[in-house]
């Protein structure tokens, strides 16, 4: 199995998510387009109060899955997805469908035209045990972007995070990432196949605070942020 981290960030001057029925209609279309067969419910309104409204077991049908998800954080104006494929050449067709989808579903929300995204999504191989130890907990830390104090979260040293108990404080409050189910705290589970990271990293309430508190650098945020911004 190949594990991938697969990102993509919005066009210059713009949001891909402007409330929160957008991330919710993200939420959905990880769901929805992960089937090879016609994708449905093309533009379709949430109750975003109500988790199951978003994922609803109502219009749940036999799936061929293209991929699994393990991880996944939605920011502003980007979003991260850990997957591996199920079917030959999944991920890229999981990865058209979502993007063609919710690009659809923008256009035709606000009345707009043109591209969504800066360009095709980016793909990188995990290919170390370093950097698979690593990214879950790097996809689930990218909201503190938005935690006064904490900006600086990718140093890993105490001058990036001061207080860990408050960034954990917010990591519950934020919905818009696979952290919450992680965490034991049901939120969008039908999206999400957390077996790869649950079985090596096991309890991960335990394992994100111990990586929080060791301040010590190991030099692994340096190259994601190197392919970040390459």
């Amino acid at each position: 199995m190949e594990l991938w981290h697969a990102l993509n960030h919005s066009v210059e001057g713009r949001d891909l998510f402007l409330d929160s029925q957008d991330y919710a209609r993200f939420i959905h279309d990880l769901y929805e387009f992960n089937d090879s067969a016609p994708a449905s419910n093309a533009y379709r309104l949430f109750d975003t109060s109500n988790v199951m409204d978003i994922v609803n077991p109502s219009f749940k049908r036999i799936r061929e899955v293209l991929v699994d998800i393990h991880g996944w954080t939605l920011m502003r104006d980007h979003y991260h997805l850990l997957l591996s494929g199920r079917v030959e050449n999944g991920i890229s067709l999981f990865l058209r469908k979502l993007n063609v989808g919710y690009a659809n579903y923008v256009n035709q929300r606000y009345e707009r035209k043109g591209t969504l995204y800066r360009g095709r999504t980016k793909k990188i191989l995990i290919e170390d045990e370093a950097h698979f130890l690593y990214i879950l907990h790097y996809l689930h830390l990218n909201p503190l972007d938005y935690l006064q104090g904490a900006e600086k979260w990718r140093l890993r040293s105490k001058s990036g995070i001061r207080n860990v108990d408050e960034v954990l404080e917010y990591l519950d409050s934020y919905r818009w990432s696979s952290y919450l189910d992680y965490a034991g705290k049901k939120n969008f589970p039908s999206i999400l196949t957390s077996s790869l990271f649950s079985d090596s990293l096991g309890n991960y309430n335990d394992a994100l605070n111990e990586y929080l508190r060791d301040a010590e650098y190991d030099g692994t945020t340096e190259f994601v942020l190197e392919w970040w911004i390459s």
